[in-house]
């Protein structure tokens, strides 16, 4: 998927619209044996992008490769606009792993989206790996809260079409935002965040992700991500 890296705003929501076309919701996963969380981090007062993808054994969850890559950043940071800013760079990441994982847990949103396309479903769409939206907090839509009890959930609405899943991962903690990216269904895309879930809020791929993004000193060997 090509795109001119200097698009401005008005043709990034654009491409948005046309490529949110393209999102498949249903599920079309094959076996997961590689289960993967991306994540990017910014350094240099932002001026520098760092892209990881952390692929683990399912269901063991235990991380087998990861793949960085750094890169100038090149569009700004805009609310809708995620992916513009990172997709780039973790494609670069992709392009070092030794085998492609098969399922996708992206830090951020799928449908769940003003415009259906958020950073799930353009990368899932730019590697045609089946992907999930896993954000921490609400872009938009309306929803009631869920229970304090660990796996439950409320329909994120938006315009009166549910959009996603509002998951509770932990007993009492903020829940998350689930959707749909590429090729997985809303209800599948449930099911794998719980599957990826030991106890905490995150899953496993994404605090593996989020870890390995924010500390490029992170000692794979020495500690686990807590």
């Amino acid at each position: 998927m090509a795109y001119d890296l200097y698009i401005g705003t008005a043709e990034a929501r654009a491409l948005q619209k046309k490529l949110s076309a393209e999102i498949i919701l249903r599920d079309e996963l094959g076996e997961v044996r590689r289960v993967a969380g991306t994540d990017c981090a910014f350094k240099d007062g932002g001026r520098l992008t760092r892209a990881v993808v952390a692929v683990l054994s399912f269901p063991g969850l235990e991380l087998i490769e990861h793949s960085v890559a750094e890169r100038p950043t090149d569009f700004p940071y805009i609310p809708g606009l995620l992916s513009f800013r990172e997709v780039p760079t973790l494609l670069e990441a992709f392009a070092g792993l030794r085998q492609a994982p098969d399922l996708l847990l992206c830090d951020g949103q799928g449908y769940a989206h003003p415009r259906r396309f958020g950073i799930a479903c353009h990368l899932g769409l730019a590697t045609g790996i089946p992907s999930i939206g896993v954000a921490k907090s609400r872009l938009i839509g309306t929803h009631r809260e869920p229970a304090e009890a660990a796996g439950s959930q409320m329909p994120l609405i938006d315009k009166g079409e549910t959009i996603g899943t509002v998951l509770r991962t932990k007993d009492g903690i903020n829940p998350l935002y689930i959707s749909s990216g590429h090729r997985v269904s809303p209800v599948t895309a449930v099911d794998w965040v719980l599957a990826c879930c030991r106890g905490y809020r995150l899953p496993e791929t994404t605090r593996w992700a989020d870890g390995l993004a924010g500390d490029p000193a992170f000692k794979l060997k020495a500690r686990r991500i807590r």
